[in-house]
């Protein structure tokens, strides 16, 4: 009898043990499935839109890809003193103000100081010197020194012409104007009539060959011209990026063929450019939509001469009344 209690309770033994280990099992199987699905979450998480960067030509791409020099005194910017902001070619980036260029007589571009965070530097692989790059897409902008002695901060950013764009600052004046063209000019005008900062707003037709088109004419397709709206805002009041953001929330700008059922070359999504800042910024709000998504259609041309439209179109929906029947506004930003 005692040696069958010993036997029993030894099998009882055997078996606790051979079920703990089942029990631990099973429970380091569901961490490592929890674990991986959220490693698997994670990654999903972590997952960004690829940056959408300036095309480049062969020049800028030895430069700003590939680390290349441009020949010293050749450079668009080794002479500019204008004030304004320097941004990265490549992807748009502002680098340095203009108050911290200086002449250095070296042939190139030179800074004391950058925007913050928007320069990276790295210690060339000899050792010797070492390079500046953009720190958004990591193109290459030149080298910096120290110890020269050239100004108060003894900082000398040598920077190539190439690898940069200058935005001048906008004049001080008491108006600017801007040119959109989102479909039909009744609808684009009716949201800009009474946005914050516009003077006046005037409709009619941009882009084509045909001097004085008429109505009719443009929409004959034979003049080239796009219907389009001119707006002349205080800048002290507004600015442009904020009226571009309204261009582009109160249309689609992802239609390529005209806006909603008016379809044809006249209705195209097209801003119409004064300057090169006003390109810049437009650039920068294409940017800024693609990363969210938007297939942007919306073309960039340099404006060329607005020609007013008929008396009939001017305000028209202030005169008759009613709303835009293909217009609305859809925050994109």
């Amino acid at each position: 009898m005692q040696k069958n209690s010993i036997t029993y309770l030894a099998q009882s033994r055997v078996l606790l043990v051979v079920l703990l280990f089942l029990v631990g099992c099973y429970n380091t199987q569901c961490q490592n499935s929890n674990h991986s699905s959220e490693i698997t979450k994670s990654s999903t998480i972590k997952k960004e839109t690829p940056m959408k960067l300036n095309s480049l030509t062969k020049e800028e791409q030895y430069v700003i890809i590939n680390k290349g020099t441009e020949r010293p005194f050749t450079g668009e910017y080794t002479d500019n003193f204008k004030k304004g902001t320097y941004i990265c070619k490549q992807c748009n980036a502002p680098l340095y103000k203009s108050d911290s260029k200086f002449h250095s007589g070296c042939g190139w571009p030179s800074f004391d100081d950058e925007i913050k965070g928007a320069v990276k530097k790295t210690l060339d692989a000899d050792g010797h010197r070492t390079e500046i790059t953009c720190a958004t897409c990591g193109g290459h902008l030149g080298h910096v020194f120290y110890g020269e002695g050239l100004t108060d901060k003894d900082t000398r950013h040598c920077v190539n012409s190439i690898s940069m764009l200058f935005v001048e600052d906008a004049a001080k004046t008491s108006s600017a104007k801007a040119i959109f063209a989102g479909g039909c000019f009744w609808g684009v005008e009716y949201y800009f009539q009474n946005a914050k900062g516009v003077i006046s707003t005037k409709v009619g037709y941009t882009g084509g060959f045909k001097e004085n088109p008429t109505y009719k004419e443009v929409c004959s397709h034979s003049t080239g011209h796009i219907e389009a709206m001119e707006v002349t805002y205080d800048p002290s009041q507004t600015s442009y990026e904020e009226l571009a953001k309204l261009f582009f929330e109160i249309h689609d700008p992802t239609q390529a063929n005209g806006q909603g059922n008016d379809i044809g070359p006249q209705y195209l999504s097209v801003v119409f450019y004064l300057d090169d800042t006003q390109k810049a910024t437009i650039e920068k709000l294409i940017g800024q939509l693609q990363l969210k998504g938007y297939k942007v259609a919306t073309q960039l041309k340099k404006a060329t001469k607005f020609w007013p439209a008929e008396e009939y179109h001017q305000q028209y929906y202030e005169k008759g009344g009613g709303t835009p029947y293909c217009h609305h506004r859809v925050s994109r930003f």
